[in-house]
């Protein structure tokens, strides 16, 4: 087994925890976890097929989802927070009066 191909299997593989733990977890701060590790695995696979291929898009497209996010962890923390403080729980089907 090649390099990339080891490396393509370690991002399958963290993509499947996280999904797993969103689809398991009803733990807010969890869930956002196992979203972070999802969108790791997909980078991991952006950055292995952009060294096979040799182009720079790869990179770019990285370092955008990398500001996307922190932008987005940075918003969803403290949201999360402030509702927990409210509801007295990380449950998430505490919070389903608040879909829209």
């Amino acid at each position: 087994m090649d390099r990339a191909q080891l490396l393509l299997a370690v991002s399958v593989g963290l993509f499947a925890i996280g999904i797993v733990g969103v689809i398991i977890r009803r733990n807010a701060l969890v869930m956002l976890m196992c979203m972070e590790l999802m969108l790791n695995g997909v980078i991991l696979s952006l950055v292995t097929f952009a060294q096979q291929t040799g182009t720079v898009s790869g990179a770019v497209l990285v370092f955008l989802i990398f500001v996307v996010a922190a932008a987005e962890i940075a918003i969803a923390i403290p949201i999360v927070l402030l509702l927990s403080r409210q509801r007295k729980t990380l449950d998430v089907e505490a919070y389903s009066e608040l879909k829209g």
